[in-house]
C-alpha cells in the first residue's frame, strides 16, 4: 500500500526536496512504477482462474442427460465434414469432423465422442476414428451423438495395393517420429554416425544415408524385419533415441512394406506436396475448456490427396491459450488468441484460434469511425467481445501526436494555443497533423528510423560518408519520395559513395549473402538467415532459394576510391567473380526470385535491375505489406505482425483484413508513405485514450486502447531539453542540434542515449533499438547529470520564471505545460502551490517539481 500511495503521489508530480540523499532513498520506490509502466495506467488485471481442462475433457465424453427444449445447450443438428468419403487402396484412411449445432446458434466439436458405426463389411473404423477400406464398393457410416443421427456415404474405389515410396510414404514417418529433429539425427553432425537432413529438407540425401550409407547395412532386403531401420526405433536393438514406434503400429508396417517392396525412392515431382488443407479454417470458441479436432489433407502434384492428420506437426503460438496434441486435438484453456502452425512435408498453414469467455452484460457500443482502419479494428473487437476505450482528450492526443510525428513534445505555448483553438475536434486534429508533417522536425524524426535500418554509422561508412548518407535519407524524406523509388535507388546504386550516397548500402553489405539477408529483412520482412545452412526448419524458404537470391548481388563489387574513405560500388565483369556457388554441390547457382515466375530472367549484366522490378512490384505480396506493418508499429508499439521483420506463416497477423487494407491503400496511392502515416494518425483507433474500461483492460494486441510506450532515447533526450528549456550540448555536432539530428550513434557514445536503448546500428533489425526499462535508467534519471544539469541550467525555463517572479499559480501551470503538455488539475494545483509555499527558496522548490514531473510515467512514456 505504501508503494501504491507513493506511486500516486509521484504521478501527481509531488515530491519532497531534491537533495541527493532524499532522491537516493526513494530509488527503489521510484524504480517500481518506472519499470512496470502499464500498471500505472491500467486497472490491475485479475488473475485468470486455472480451468480444469482434464475434467472438461472427461465431461465432454460422458453421455449428456436429456435437456429441456428451452435449454440453449441442446444439440439441434449434426454437421459432418466431409459429406462423403472416397478411399483409394488399403493404406488410405481418413477421419470425419463432427460438430453439433446448439440451440443458441453456437457449435461444439464432437469428433472424439460421437459414435461411428460401419453399416457393412466394406469398411473398418479404427479406435481413433479413422475409416479404412476392406472391400471395393459403396458403404455408409452412421454417426450418433446426443440423440441425433447422420449418415455419410463411403466409396472404396480400389483395394489394389500401391507401391510404398520413400518420398511420399516413408519420409513423413521419419519426420513425425523425430528422427530428423535437431536433437536426433537431424543435428549438424548427426547421432552415432547416422546423419539426416534437418526436418527432412533434403529427401534424396536422407534416402542415400538410410539405404546406401555404410554399404547399406541399415536395410536388410533378404530379411526385412531384421533391418536396423526397423529394429532400432522399435528397441529390438539398443537405440539411444528410445522407442519411436512399436511392432503393431502403422508406421512399422509402412517401413516394413517399403523394405519388402525394394526401397522404392518414388517420383519426387509427382509426390511433391503442393498444398495442405486444414479443417476447420478458423477456430472460434465461445468459452475456454472446449476442444476441437483438426483435420489436415495433403494435396499432391499428381492430383492425389491424403488425410495426413496423424503425420502433420502442430505447434501453438500461445500454449496458455490453446494447447494441441500431435494428433491434432486442440484444447482451449483461457480467453485469448493464438495461432496453430501446422506443418507437413515443407508446407505450412497457420490456423487462427480465438477463445472467448462469455461476458455477461457485454453489449457492443459503436464509436465514430474516421476511416477504414476503424472499421477493421471494430470488426475484430466486436468478434472478441472487447469495447474500445474512449477517444483521448485534446491534451493527450496533442502530446502523443507530437512525439510520434516529430519526436519532440509541444512547447507550453503550442499546447495552450491548441487547447484554446475552437472548432470541431476531428478537423482541428487533422489540421494539427498536417502542420506537423510539414515541419522540418518530421524529417529529423523519421530520418533516425531509416538511419537505423540502413545502418548509417561512421564505423561502416566513415566520417564523411555518415553525413552524406544522412543527408540523402533526409532529402528523400523531405521530398516525399515514393517508397518504391527510394528502394530502387538504394538497391541499384553504384559509383562513388560520396557522389551517390545510396551506394553506401553496399559499402555496409559488401558480401552478397549479407546484402540479400538485409534486403529481404528490411524490404520484405523475411528473415532468410536460417536458410543459409539448410532449408528453413519452420518455413517455406530453402537453402537453394537463399543462394538463388544471393546471386542477384554476387555481381556487385566494392573498391577504394580516390578520396580518403571513399569507396566505389561497381558491377563485376569477370565471369568467375560474378558467380556464387552452392556450398553443398559446388555448382554455380543462377539468380532466381524468391517466389513468382523467374522466366526470362537474365543472368548477364547487373542482375539487380530485374530484382528491383520484381521486389517493388505492386503484385509482390510482401513488399508493401512489410512497410505498412512497420509504419503501423511506430504508432502503436507493435506491428499487426510482430516482430515487424518476421513475416511468416508461423507468425500470422493479429488482424489480417486490417493489414490487407493498409497494404492496398499504400499501393493504391503509389507507395507514398506520408499518405499512410496521415491515414493512421487520423484514425479514431490511433486517437483512443490509454485508459482502459472493464471490457478491454486485458487487451494488448487488438488496438482497443493506446499502449504506453517508453520514449525512444533521442526523443526522451530532446523532451528533457524542451521541458527544461535547456540546450543540451555535444561535441562533434553543431551547438543547436537536437539528439534526433545526430548523424550516428558515435555522438554521445556510452552516455544517456545508449543507456536508454539507442541502437549501435550493427544490424538492420528493429530489435536492436531497446525500449526496456531498468534500474540503471531509473538511477540516471534520479541522480544523473543529464536531468539535473538541464533543470538547473541558468538559461533554462525555471531560471527565467524565478527571475521574472512568475506568480506561484502561474509557475505550477507552466511546469505542467512544459513537462506533461497539459495544465494541472485542481488537486495538482493545490499540491503544487502548497509545496512552493513551504520554503522561501522558490528556485529549489520549482526545480524539485520539474524533477518529479520528468521522473513520472506521464513524461517518460508516450501514452
Amino acid at each position: 500500500m505504501l508503494t501504491f500511495g507513493w506511486q500516486k503521489a509521484w504521478l501527481d508530480g509531488v515530491f519532497f526536496r531534491s537533495q541527493i540523499m532524499v532522491r537516493t532513498a526513494i530509488t527503489i520506490l521510484l524504480c517500481l512504477p518506472f519499470a512496470v509502466p502499464r500498471a500505472a495506467v491500467a486497472e490491475v488485471k485479475q488473475p485468470v482462474p486455472k480451468r480444469d481442462v482434464a475434467m472438461a475433457k472427461v465431461a465432454a465424453s460422458r453421455p449428456t442427460p436429456a435437456t429441456k427444449p428451452s435449454d440453449p445447450s441442446k444439440a439441434v443438428g449434426l454437421k459432418v465434414q466431409p459429406t462423403k468419403l472416397v478411399l483409394t487402396g488399403p493404406t488410405d484412411s481418413r477421419r470425419l469432423l463432427i460438430s453439433a449445432r446448439l440451440a443458441d446458434g453456437s457449435q461444439i466439436d464432437l469428433s472424439r465422442s460421437a459414435k461411428l458405426t460401419a453399416l457393412d463389411d466394406r469398411i473398418r473404423i479404427d479406435s481413433d476414428g479413422f475409416v479404412s477400406g476392406l472391400k471395393e464398393g459403396e458403404s455408409r457410416i452412421r454417426v450418433e451423438e446426443r440423440g441425433l443421427q447422420a449418415e455419410v456415404p463411403v466409396t472404396v474405389q480400389t483395394m489394389t495395393p500401391s507401391k510404398i515410396s520413400f518420398v511420399r510414404d516413408v519420409m513423413p514417418v521419419i519426420n513425425k517420429v523425430g528422427c530428423t529433429s535437431g536433437t536426433c539425427h537431424g543435428a549438424a553432425k548427426g547421432k552415432n554416425g547416422f546423419k539426416l537432413s534437418l526436418r527432412g529438407y533434403d529427401p534424396h540425401f536422407d534416402y542415400e544415408m538410410l539405404v546406401h550409407d555404410i554399404s547399406g547395412r541399415r536395410i536388410n532386403r533378404v530379411d526385412p524385419p531384421r533391418s536396423l531401420a526397423l529394429a532400432k526405433p522399435t528397441m529390438q536393438v539398443a537405440h539411444g533415441g528410445g522407442m519411436r514406434f512399436d511392432l503393431d503400429s502403422r508406421y512399422y508396417q509402412t517401413l516394413l512394406q517399403w523394405i519388402s517392396q525394394g526401397t522404392l525412392y518414388g517420383d519426387p515431382e509427382a509426390s511433391q506436396v503442393k498444398r495442405i488443407e486444414v479443417l476447420p479454417g478458423e477456430v472460434l470458441m465461445p468459452r475456454p475448456g472446449l476442444a476441437q479436432q483438426i483435420q489436415v489433407i495433403a494435396h499432391y502434384a499428381d492430383g492425389a490427396d491424403r488425410d495426413v492428420t496423424r503425420e502433420a506437426s502442430y505447434t501453438s503460438s500461445v500454449p496458455t491459450v490453446a494447447e494441441v496434441t500431435q494428433d491434432g486435438h486442440l484444447t482451449t484453456l483461457r480467453r485469448g488468441e493464438a495461432a496453430l502452425l501446422i506443418r507437413y512435408e515443407g508446407r505450412f498453414v497457420p490456423l487462427p484460434v480465438t477463445v472467448l469467455e462469455g461476458r455477461p452484460g457485454f453489449q457492443w457500443t459503436q464509436l465514430p469511425q474516421h476511416n477504414y482502419i476503424d472499421r477493421h479494428v471494430d470488426a475484430k473487437l466486436k468478434k472478441v467481445e472487447t469495447l474500445p476505450s474512449e477517444i483521448a482528450s485534446d491534451a493527450e492526443f496533442f502530446r502523443r501526436v507530437y512525439l510520434d510525428l516529430i519526436g519532440i513534445p509541444p512547447t507550453p505555448e503550442e499546447t495552450k494555443a491548441f487547447l484554446a483553438e475552437p472548432g470541431e475536434q476531428r478537423l482541428k486534429r487533422s489540421r494539427c497533423i498536417d502542420k506537423l508533417m510539414a515541419r522540418s522536425e518530421f524529417v529529423d524524426h523519421w530520418a533516425v528510423k531509416w538511419g537505423d535500418l540502413f545502418q548509417n554509422t561512421r564505423k561502416f561508412v566513415g566520417d564523411k560518408g555518415v553525413w552524406e548518407y544522412r543527408d540523402w535519407i533526409r532529402r528523400s524524406l523531405a521530398a516525399n519520395k515514393p517508397y518504391d523509388q527510394w528502394v530502387r535507388e538504394v538497391l541499384t546504386a553504384q559509383g562513388s559513395t560520396f557522389e551517390n550516397p545510396a551506394a553506401n548500402f553496399f559499402r555496409i553489405a559488401k558480401n552478397p549473402k549479407v546484402a540479400m539477408e538485409t534486403t529481404t529483412q528490411v524490404f520484405l520482412g523475411i528473415r532468410m538467415v536460417c536458410a543459409q545452412c539448410h532449408d528453413h526448419p519452420f518455413e517455406q524458404w530453402t537453402q537453394n532459394q537463399y543462394y538463388q537470391m544471393a546471386a542477384f548481388f554476387s555481381t556487385i563489387g566494392v573498391k577504394e576510391g580516390i578520396d580518403s574513405q571513399e569507396e566505389i560500388v561497381y558491377v563485376k565483369r569477370n565471369e568467375e567473380e560474378r558467380n556464387i556457388k552452392h556450398p553443398k554441390t559446388g555448382n554455380i547457382v543462377p539468380a532466381k526470385y524468391l517466389f513468382g515466375d523467374s522466366k526470362g530472367l537474365s543472368q548477364e549484366g547487373d542482375r539487380r535491375d530485374d530484382l528491383v522490378r520484381w521486389l517493388t512490384s505492386k503484385d509482390n505480396p510482401y513488399f508493401a505489406k512489410a512497410v505498412a506493418n512497420r509504419v503501423w508499429s511506430y504508432f502503436f508499439g507493435r506491428g499487426i505482425i510482430d516482430p515487424v521483420d518476421d513475416i511468416r506463416a508461423g507468425n500470422p497477423p493479429i488482424n489480417e483484413p486490417l493489414l490487407a487494407a493498409l497494404t492496398k491503400d499504400l499501393t493504391d496511392h503509389n507507395f507514398y508513405l506520408r499518405h499512410l502515416i496521415r491515414t493512421i494518425v487520423n484514425s479514431r483507433t490511433y486517437q483512443l485514450t490509454y485508459r482502459t474500461n472493464e471490457w478491454n483492460q486485458g487487451d494488448e494486441v487488438n488496438f482497443s486502447h493506446a499502449l504506453p510506450r517508453r520514449l525512444p532515447a533521442e526523443t526522451l533526450f530532446d523532451a528533457i531539453s524542451v521541458a527544461t528549456g535547456s540546450a543540451l550540448k555535444f561535441k562533434d555536432v553543431p551547438q543547436n542540434f537536437r539528439a534526433q539530428q545526430f548523424p550516428d550513434p558515435t555522438v554521445g557514445m556510452g552516455g544517456f542515449l545508449d543507456l536508454f536503448g539507442r541502437p549501435q546500428r550493427d544490424s538492420a533489425c528493429e530489435c536492436e533499438r531497446r525500449s526496456d526499462v531498468s534500474l540503471s535508467q531509473a538511477l540516471n534519471l534520479i541522480n544523473g547529470s543529464t536531468v539535473s544539469d538541464a533543470i538547473a541550467d541558468p538559461e533554462g525555463r525555471i531560471a527565467h520564471w524565478v527571475i521574472g517572479k512568475v506568480p506561484d499559480r502561474k509557475l505550477v501551470e507552466e511546469l505542467y505545460l512544459a513537462a506533461l503538455s497539459r495544465p494541472p488539475d485542481t488537486k495538482e494545483f493545490e499540491l503544487g502551490l502548497k509545496y512552493l509555499a513551504e520554503s522561501p527558496n522558490r528556485a529549489e522548490k520549482a526545480q524539485d517539481l520539474m524533477w518529479a514531473l520528468i521522473n513520472s510515467n506521464a513524461f517518460l512514456f508516450n501514452r
